[in-house]
Parts: C-alpha cells; sequence; structure tokens
C-alpha cells in the first residue's frame, strides 16, 4: 500500500492511485471515463482509493492523449433576459453531470461574434453551443469551414445556416396555441411586443402569431419593436407607444416575444400609464421565466421544455458522427392571472 504520509508534498498521480487499490494504471483511467468498460468492483476499489487519497483526473492530460477534450463552449448574449438564467443552469449542470467542463464566452453584440468563437475554438472544445441573438450566418459558416469546432449547436432558437446544430422550443406550434388561447379569450385588438430581428439564430413567434391572427380575423396586428430583451427598455419602449391612444383604439392584449419584454410591458401598464392588467390590457409572455409566478406578475406565459432540449443537447454532443438540421420540442402554455 502506498504510505499516504509520502503524498503530502506532492501530487497524487494515477500511479498512486493503482497502488492503493491494487490495479493496473490503466484501470484507474478507465473508472474515470462514463463510456470505458470495467467491472462496478473495480470501478468502487479505484474511486474508495481516489477518495482516500484526494486524487483527480488531470482532465487536461487526458484530453491531449484523446481527440476530445470534454469541454464544451457555451456562447451567451443578452444578460439581461432573465430566461438566460434559467438555460445557464440547466445547461451547466447537465454538462458537469455527464463530465463536461463548460466554457461560457460572454458575447456583447454582432460585432463580438467573431471573437468569440475564436476564443471558443483556442481552447479546443469539442463542440460550441449558441445561446442568444446576435450570431450572424456568415460567422457561422466562418467557424465551420475553417474546421475551428466540431459541431456548432444553436440552442433555444432556429438556425438558417444549412451546416449547424439546432435544439428548439416549437415556435411556430406555441404561437397558435396563443393565438387560439387569445381569440377563445375574447381578446380582439391584439398587439405584438417583439425582440431585436436577426437573420440567422432566430425566433419564428412574431410572424406566426402575426400570421395566426390575420387568418383568423383577416388583419394583421400592429408590433412594438424592443432593441433588446431588457426589463427596463420594454418599459419604456410600451409607455412611448401606448400614450394618446384612445380607449376604443387601445389594444386589449400585448402578446410578448419574451417573459422579459412581458414583465417590462406590464410595469409600464400598471406604473406609468394607471392601466389594470389585465383589467385594461392583458399580457402573455414566453418562457416562464422565475418571475413569472410571482404574485407581482401572475404571467400567463409559454413554457419551454428545457428538460427535453437539453437531453436533445446532450445526444448530439455523444453522437460520433456529424448529426445535423433542427431538434423540435413542444412546451406548454401556463395560465395565470395576467391574461
Amino acid at each position: 500500500m502506498t504510505d499516504q504520509t509520502d503524498l503530502t508534498d506532492r501530487v497524487v498521480t494515477a500511479d498512486d492511485v493503482a497502488t492503493a487499490a491494487g490495479v493496473s494504471r490503466w484501470t484507474v483511467g478507465r473508472a474515470f471515463r462514463k463510456d470505458a468498460s470495467i467491472s462496478e468492483k473495480s470501478r468502487k476499489k479505484v474511486m474508495s482509493a481516489a477518495k482516500s487519497l484526494g486524487y483527480l483526473p488531470d482532465l487536461l492530460a487526458a484530453s491531449l492523449a484523446s481527440d476530445r477534450s470534454n469541454l464544451v463552449a457555451l456562447l451567451c448574449d443578452d444578460f439581461d433576459n432573465p430566461h438566460k438564467l434559467l438555460v445557464l443552469e440547466r445547461l451547466s449542470r447537465v454538462f458537469r453531470e455527464e463530465g463536461w467542463g463548460t466554457l461560457l464566452v460572454n458575447m456583447r453584440d454582432a460585432s463580438d461574434a467573431p471573437s468569440a468563437l475564436l476564443a471558443a475554438s483556442q481552447r479546443r472544445v469539442d463542440a460550441a453551443v449558441l445561446n442568444g441573438t446576435w450570431f450572424d450566418g456568415r460567422v457561422m459558416r466562418a467557424a465551420l469551414g475553417a474546421r475551428r469546432v466540431r459541431k456548432l449547436i444553436v440552442f433555444a432558437r432556429t438556425s438558417e445556416s444549412p451546416d449547424t446544430i439546432s435544439i428548439c422550443c416549437d415556435d411556430v406550434g406555441a404561437l397558435r396555441e396563443i393565438a387560439r388561447y387569445a381569440d377563445d379569450r375574447g381578446y380582439r385588438s391584439p398587439i405584438f411586443v417583439a425582440g431585436p430581428d436577426t437573420h440567422s439564430a432566430i425566433l419564428r413567434r412574431k410572424e406566426t402569431f402575426l400570421g395566426e391572427w390575420k387568418a383568423r380575423h383577416g388583419r394583421q396586428p400592429p408590433c412594438i419593436h424592443v432593441d433588446h430583451y431588457s426589463i427596463p427598455l420594454a418599459r419604456a419602449r410600451v409607455r412611448e407607444a401606448l400614450p394618446g391612444l384612445a380607449a376604443a383604439r387601445r389594444p386589449d392584449l400585448l402578446v410578448c416575444e419574451n417573459d422579459a419584454l412581458a414583465i417590462g410591458a406590464m410595469d409600464a401598464l400598471r406604473h406609468d400609464l394607471g392601466l389594470a392588467v389585465p383589467g385594461d390590457v392583458a399580457v402573455i409572455g414566453f418562457d416562464d421565466v422565475g418571475l413569472a409566478s410571482s404574485p407581482a406578475y401572475d404571467l400567463t406565459t409559454w413554457r419551454q421544455p428545457l428538460d427535453a432540449m437539453a437531453a436533445a443537447l446532450v445526444d448530439v454532443l455523444r453522437a460520433d458522427h456529424e448529426p445535423s438540421g433542427e431538434y423540435v420540442f413542444p412546451g406548454e402554455l401556463v395560465r395565470r392571472g395576467s391574461a
């Protein structure tokens, strides 16, 4: 057995664990790999010895000896959007449980996308997961063409770049259901509150709702556009757009592209315009962030299926082949007091 007093002044190695467990060095290596073939008895012996010695494998060294780094880059922007925290929590937890490290890259705007992807690729990541607004198709094609990353995955949005993988909620089905719900509840004068228009990592919410409403009522609702998914910006834009409208021309419903816009809209309606929600104007959001269920907002919204989407992401990351296309999952309407 290895004398633990001999290990206090140096880093514990796999050889030390092998000696303590009475197995080979290669068995120690296999015990720390999820996909390795090893008996449960041997794995328990290795893990017990590793715990007693305080040993953890050197992931960098392991990645250099294989063609995988077990590191996933997560590129994000629009941190004003509270839904981003839900996504980061869910994905980072899943990555850790599956044995991947997470490299978080904060992207400021569209001009920052090339340097953000470069920063990710310089760390030899197995995949880059894009969860944000400002990813231009040219940037994605350049990253893939240079083989900077093996897999480029757009999460919670749809990509128009054919070589990328999209894992997203069924926005089309969701907004059709929201239009049906609004129609059935008797709303007749909705306004759609939309976020920034992007050309590659896109949502299909605005055009779906407008088209569905026009098909039902023969007219397309107006829109209010907000430059970022920001609660204060949404509050300001709704405050600017609605004053001066006579009661007969005032909307009876705001359908918002996400909950950040919906919460900002509710703040404007109540605190700036003196209107009741839903008595004067109802509000529907999308995402079901934590604040949505708060009594302060009690927001009717669409819940994205993050667990199913995260599971699909794991399957894509595990795949040895090059998957492509869209993985689309249905969510559910959460009915609360705002509409």
